[in-house]
């Protein structure tokens, strides 16, 4: 009797894996993407359960626009959607901007772990975001309020941890301009 060659089953597991990936749900360009549902905070609801809109992937807004459907998504406790908006000015904007949008959306998803409750992960990109802001608050980009962010990002990473349950995120939501 032939003994299994050595990670043979390691492999066969893989190519099984391999298999199902076909069966995911996928846009129209091919990439995966979760079809269900999702709630205010982008989770994942069950198949067939209500869920919010979705931002569309792609959008090539304004300076403008962005800021002010932020704005929107944020006041209406939606910072998962507005993290979505930022992604696509910070895909699709100026190189000089790029860091700005990443560190605008690092915040929105900041405040999307608190939210859900995930502390750490809270802490995490509200700090990371705050100092991806930073070099933008001596020119006040597109009337964005920067010193007043990194200010917000920090009082929350400071009390996220001393929340006795996951804060509302339309109570929380950031004046992205004065």
């Amino acid at each position: 009797m032939r003994e299994p060659v050595r990670g043979g089953t390691r492999l066969r597991a893989r190519a099984c894996h391999t298999l199902g990936v076909a069966e995911r749900d996928r846009d129209d360009e091919g990439r995966a993407r979760n079809a269900r549902p999702r709630d205010g905070l982008g989770r994942p609801l069950p198949r067939g359960a209500t869920g919010v809109p979705r931002q569309p992937e792609g959008v090539s807004r304004t300076p403008e626009e962005t800021v002010l459907e932020a704005q929107r998504l944020l006041d209406e406790g939606k910072p998962f959607h507005a993290h979505e908006v930022f992604e696509d000015a910070w895909k699709s904007g100026p190189e000089a901007e790029r860091e700005l949008w990443r560190g605008l959306a690092q915040l929105a998803v900041g405040l999307t772990h608190a939210a859900r409750g995930n502390r750490t992960g809270a802490v995490a990109l509200l700090r990371r975001g705050a100092d991806a802001i930073e070099p933008f608050a001596e020119a006040t980009p597109h009337g964005i309020d920067i010193t007043a962010l990194r200010d917000w990002a920090s009082a929350l990473a400071e009390s996220v941890p001393r929340h006795e349950s996951p804060p509302d995120a339309a109570t929380l939501a950031p004046r992205l301009r004065p």
